[in-house]
């Protein structure tokens, strides 16, 4: 199999696995990751599905991509916005029917695997490089139109705000604090600091040797 082909059957793994994991997140309900706690607010007061909601939330980012760098962009990216919100949507339906009570164990053990799955998810889709994700790829527009602010800082500032928006949406949805934690909580965190060694083991076990293998 050459090279184009194996990186886009990464970009599409990786994808529905990412899905996957943020309905593991959003049932675990520990809290989300960054973003997902923006389209979580906005789910909790927008009266459509997430999978739509996901699509036109992502494709309005997706203009700020065409307008400022459009070679962020790649049929990864197209993958990614039109296939994470479904199937993450699904997911949870399902996992809900599965595990209609959780104890809190169940919870942190859900949590976990979603975590683990998404750090995976994550190595293969990056690694496929075959474009970034819409919000992904905000950070890393700004933070190269301008030499002051590292990428780094720029990604803390988009996820504060995609925080902070996200939790103001779920209080105006009528959530309790309860609930909001459910989407902002120890997940939050997690996925915040500690994504990054994770996402680069399964780089160099599991999403290298795989593209390298399957280029031969």
């Amino acid at each position: 199999m050459n090279q184009t082909k194996i990186r886009l059957l990464m970009s599409i793994l990786g994808v529905l696995i990412s899905g996957l994991s943020v309905g593991l997140f959003k049932r675990a309900f520990l809290g989300v990751d960054p973003f997902q706690s923006l389209m979580s607010g906005l789910d909790a007061v927008i009266p459509i599905g997430f999978g739509t909601l996901y699509v036109i939330v992502n494709a309005l980012l997706l203009l700020f991509s065409i307008v400022f760098d459009r070679h962020k962009i790649g049929i990864g990216t197209i993958i990614n916005l039109f296939l994470v919100g479904y199937v993450a949507e699904f997911s949870l339906n399902r996992l809900t029917v599965w595990f209609p009570v959780l104890p809190l164990y169940g919870q942190f053990i859900m949590l976990l695997i979603g975590i683990v799955i998404m750090c995976f998810a994550s190595a293969f889709y990056f690694t496929a490089d075959m474009g970034v994700s819409t919000y992904d790829a905000i950070s890393l527009v700004i933070s190269e139109r301008q030499n002051k602010v590292p990428f780094r800082f720029c990604r803390i500032i988009s996820d504060l705000i995609c925080v902070i928006t996200g939790t103001l949406l779920c209080l105006l949805s009528g959530m309790t604090w309860v609930e909001v934690f459910g989407v902002v909580g120890i997940g939050t965190i997690i996925t915040a600091f500690f994504m990054g060694p994770l996402i680069d083991f399964f780089n160099i076990h599991a999403a290298r040797p795989f593209l390298e293998k399957g280029s031969r």
